[in-house]
């Protein structure tokens, strides 16, 4: 391969890199007492893994001194997906089958008395970002520029499909606007309707009154 198509491609794998956001590194600060949550919005049949440890335990090792933390990860419809008690560090991975947002929530345990909030690191990758690269590359004995071109075709088929789940909402979105239209066209119409109704039959009822009255 040329100098200069080298050159390309990197500038292309880079450009990806920006463009399909797939791993996110987070640093939360749990509350004492409470609930701290991150989210993401997601389509379906995406692979999604995450790390999670208290900070004091980054290379998980048994520390009495580090406190324990619960997690839960839900679905959009509230299904259970990941749930640890009392713990300082996990993993949780899954593929999703809904699209919407995605919950993972930390809570101390109850027996951490330190009066204060608690440090915990999260690593979540989700699509491309997600992918066993190095089993890829010695199952199918590849490598180097090879590897990068198979990265590369992962990422602009994530590109894609990201591009027709967002038509998709975008469809749904615009029939919802419609039909929001068109039940406040005809909320409007039928106001207007009985106004008319009211307004005219209050002009006859005073007109008969007055006759009646000899007024007029």
């Amino acid at each position: 391969m040329k100098p200069v198509e080298v050159c390309t491609l990197w500038a292309v794998l880079m450009v990806v890199g920006l463009v399909v956001p797939g791993t996110r590194g987070i640093w939360l600060d749990v509350p004492s007492s409470g609930t701290k949550c991150v989210s993401e919005e997601l389509h379906s049949k995406v692979v999604v893994l995450a790390d999670y440890f208290v900070v004091g335990d980054e290379h998980h090792i048994n520390n009495s001194n580090v406190p324990t933390i619960s997690v839960k990860v839900t679905s959009p419809y509230g299904n259970n997906l990941h749930h640890q008690e009392n713990v300082t560090h996990g993993q949780f991975a899954f593929t999703t089958t809904e699209s919407g947002n995605y919950l993972a929530c930390f809570w101390t345990d109850n027996s951490h008395h330190g009066g204060g909030s608690v440090s915990v690191g999260i690593d979540w990758k989700t699509g491309i970002a997600a992918k066993d690269w190095d089993s890829v590359a010695r199952k199918e004995k590849i490598e180097g520029l090879e590897l990068e071109l198979q990265k590369l075709e992962g990422a602009v088929e994530a590109i894609h499909e990201n591009l027709i789940y967002l038509k998709d909402r975008e469809a749904e979105m615009r029939e919802v606007s419609e039909k929001t239209n068109a039940r406040v066209a005809w909320f409007s119409i039928m106001s207007l309707g009985v106004c008319t109704v009211v307004s005219t039959s209050q002009l006859l009822y005073l007109k008969r009154y007055f006759q009646k009255k000899k007024l007029i």
